[in-house]
């Protein structure tokens, strides 16, 4: 198992994610105990340190799940991380509650690790205001030993990202992000990097197969890769490289059965950095994924000023080639959720102003058709 330092601790480079453990009967609420134990077992075998579940996995039961497989294992063998719900703005005033429940169900008196959960758009300004006393409540459970290391997630834009640094960063101590080698670009996912390494904040990494995209190459798409390293499976392309970026601490993978668990053991037994023309390789192909999806605005802000409605367009168009590309999902709709009614893709009259001074020549009322269908 390849390990990386943190504060004078060794954690264990593959992290196991609790958000897609095995379930009974295809029911996302009814986790097959069983099963997790056993993949728990076999992590644990083979050097798989690091524990991340959340308040709202598995209808609320991956913490029970995760808690009872790691009661088996002295407390010092294992770190264990947990979330404050945020994405559900109705528990922004529950913190002192929805943390004593969940030491709990996760049987345990500390969090090696607890997070911010899912700083987005749609929760930023709650969770920056002073009167829910979130910061406060968790620095407070900090200074108590309750938890070791605070951090946060974040799903939201690079202006999100910016503005929770700028407001709370001098308490932050790691922060997860959606990585891999398609969003690395298509989610600002470089430029995310490099903001936090400014602030000193190592990574972790949340979805580094893209919710399985990235394990699922076509034939045209994992030729490239094969011709550079022929042993290595699609997987294991996406967490190599993100082995190569230094900033990267834990890497997370939401495992869903023991085959998955073994194969990206085998991956993480041994570390492969990718050479210059391996990363520009994987780049590209990354590139040619979302291509097809994707309107290559480059956000110049021509149409904005000639939008009647005022509509953010470059922004919007980011939302619609995240939407497309992802086949639905829910971080569209969720920075969405946090826009007026009269500045979401609906509002556009397609009056076509805005096509009429695009340097890309897109056509942009289509899209904002297309993406208010979608929705």
């Amino acid at each position: 198992m390849i390990y990386r330092d943190f504060q004078g601790i060794k954690l264990s480079g593959l992290g196991m994610g609790c958000m897609r453990l095995p379930v009974v009967d295809g029911k996302d609420d009814q986790v097959n105990q069983a099963a997790v134990e056993e993949m728990v077992a076999c992590a644990m075998d083979s050097g798989v340190n690091y524990y991340d579940t959340a308040w709202g996995y598995h209808g609320g039961n991956s913490e029970i799940a995760i808690g009872k497989a790691l009661a088996a294992y002295p407390r010092k063998n294992f770190y264990l991380a947990d979330k404050f719900p945020g994405y559900d703005l109705s528990n922004m005033d529950k913190v002192a509650e929805i943390f004593e429940a969940q030491l709990k169900k996760c049987q345990v008196e500390y969090f090696d690790f607890y997070l911010f959960h899912n700083v987005c758009e749609m929760n930023i300004d709650a969770y920056l205001d002073p009167k829910y006393g979130i910061l406060d409540y968790l620095l407070e459970q900090k200074k108590n030993g309750r938890i070791r290391h605070l951090g946060f997630s974040c799903h939201g834009a690079m202006p999100v990202l910016k503005r929770f640094l700028e407001a709370y960063g001098p308490h932050m101590e790691f922060c997860q992000l959606q990585l891999n080698y398609v969003d690395w670009q298509f989610q600002e996912g470089k430029e995310k990097v490099e903001l936090l390494e400014q602030y000193h904040i190592p990574v972790w990494v949340m979805e580094p197969l893209r919710g399985g995209r990235l394990a699922r190459l076509t034939p045209e798409e994992a030729a490239p890769l094969k011709e550079l390293r022929p042993e290595e499976g699609a997987p294991a392309w996406a967490f190599r490289f993100l082995q190569t970026i230094p900033g990267v601490v834990v890497t997370l993978s939401g495992m869903s059965d023991l085959a998955q668990t073994r194969d990206n053991l085998a991956t993480f037994a041994t570390e492969a950095s990718l050479s210059d023309q391996e990363w520009e390789t994987v780049l590209e192909v990354g590139r040619r994924m979302t291509a097809p999806e994707a309107l290559a605005c480059t956000a110049c802000h021509y149409c904005v000023s000639h939008c009647p409605q005022g509509l953010d367009i470059p922004h919007l168009l980011a939302l619609y080639n995240e939407h497309r590309f992802t086949g639905g999902g829910f971080i569209a709709p969720m920075a969405l959720s946090a826009l007026p009614k009269e500045k979401q893709p609906s509002a556009c009259i397609g009056c076509r102003s805005c096509e009429a001074v695009c340097p890309q020549q897109l056509k942009i009322a289509q899209a904002m058709a297309d993406f208010s269908a979608r929705l």
